[in-house]
This record gives structure tokens, C-alpha cells and sequence, in this order.
């Protein structure tokens, strides 16, 4: 199984004009939100971080298909959510397909595996899994595991490695502070299937 592999594959709509992130080596990088409508037809309106200069099929409502890497960084604003996902485009080009949502992850699991039962009933597993790139750094990505899946990956250990493909999703949660209650959003993997399991034989 390979070690480290971290790839997203968007198909959406630019649901906002790109706005300033940050500036790094002289290169200005652009947040731009996709919405991504699921199967259900519930939407998620996803970050992603382009870099200058910007691509012409970037307008408020264009379709864009984008190729490239979930990444990881550590708010240190004080406000919202510690860890901070985005999608880091590679290519971005004009679309006129349907949706798509793909995510394929190689990484290791840094935290123990929490397995925990929705209200519901349902089995569900949280998992941090570090995916390695570049200069020794890593990506740090929050990972859901459902059902039978959620059981298996429950009894894996720290250090060992986990190959995911799922998708990239948005989910708004309510945080009290200071008895004031937040709206706020989380971004996480949903796991579909796992890569690095066998096959059963038939």
C-alpha cells in the first residue's frame, strides 16, 4: 500500500467571489467557496485555496471542475474551529458535468480511534489520520468512518497506516460561548470505503 497519498477530485459551483487568504514567497493565494450538491441533494459549500493569478472561470455561479490536495492549518485567531481544512487546487478548469466529490487518502492514524453510536443507533468511528507531504510537513485531517467500516477501524492502532476514499463534506454545528450560542462549520472526510483492506473472495 502506498505510504502517503492525498487527492481531491471537486465538480461544483463557485458560490462567491474569490477573496485574499495570504500572501507566501510573493504569491497571493485566494480562498473560493465551491457548493458541491451530494446524491441526497444536500449541498456543501467547500473552501478552496487558489493560487495567483487567478484562472478566468472563476465567476460568482461558473462551474469548475478542481484537481488537487486537502491540507491542514492551525487557526490561531481564537475564533472558530483550531484546525483548519482547505482544498489546495492544482488545476481548476470550467465544467459542465455533474457534481463530483472525491477524496482518496493514504496516511497513518496520529490519535487513538473513537468509536461512538449516533442517536440513532448507528456505529461511527473519528479518526485523525497524518498524511505526509513535502519538506518533512504533514497534513492533519479529521476522517469519519461509518457502520461495519467504524467497527474495523476502531481496532486499529496509533502509528499504523489507513487508506480512505470518501468525500470532503461540511457540517454546521452550534458551539455555546460564553452563553452565547455560535453557528458555526465543520469540515471533515466521510469514508465510503477503505483502500487498504483485501478483497473478499467470492
Amino acid at each position: 500500500m502506498e505510504q502517503t497519498r492525498n487527492e481531491v477530485e471537486l465538480c461544483g459551483t463557485v458560490a462567491a467571489p474569490p477573496s485574499f487568504s495570504h500572501e507566501n514567497h510573493s504569491v497571493s493565494f485566494y480562498c473560493v467557496p465551491l457548493r458541491v450538491e451530494r446524491l441526497s441533494g444536500q449541498l456543501d459549500t467547500l473552501p478552496v485555496l487558489v493560487r495567483a493569478p487567478l484562472p478566468p472561470c472563476l465567476a460568482e455561479g461558473a462551474s469548475v471542475h478542481v484537481l488537487g490536495q486537502l491540507r491542514s492549518f492551525n487557526n490561531k485567531s481564537g475564533c472558530g474551529s483550531r484546525l483548519v481544512l482547505t482544498v489546495y487546487a492544482a488545476s481548476m478548469e470550467p465544467w459542465n458535468g455533474k457534481p463530483i466529490n472525491r477524496v482518496l487518502l493514504t496516511g497513518t492514524l496520529c490519535k487513538p480511534p473513537v468509536l461512538r453510536r449516533t442517536p440513532l443507533g448507528r456505529s461511527i468511528c473519528d479518526v485523525m489520520l497524518a498524511v505526509g507531504r513535502r519538506y518533512s510537513r504533514a497534513d492533519y485531517l479529521p476522517v469519519i468512518v461509518w457502520g461495519q467500516l467504524a467497527q474495523s477501524v476502531s481496532r486499529r492502532k496509533v502509528g499504523e497506516p489507513l487508506g480512505v476514499e470518501g468525500r470532503f463534506q461540511s457540517r454546521i454545528y452550534t458551539k455555546v460561548v460564553d452563553g452565547v450560542p455560535q453557528q458555526r462549520t465543520a469540515y471533515e472526510v466521510s469514508v465510503m470505503h477503505l483502500t487498504d483492506e483485501p478483497e473478499e473472495e467470492p
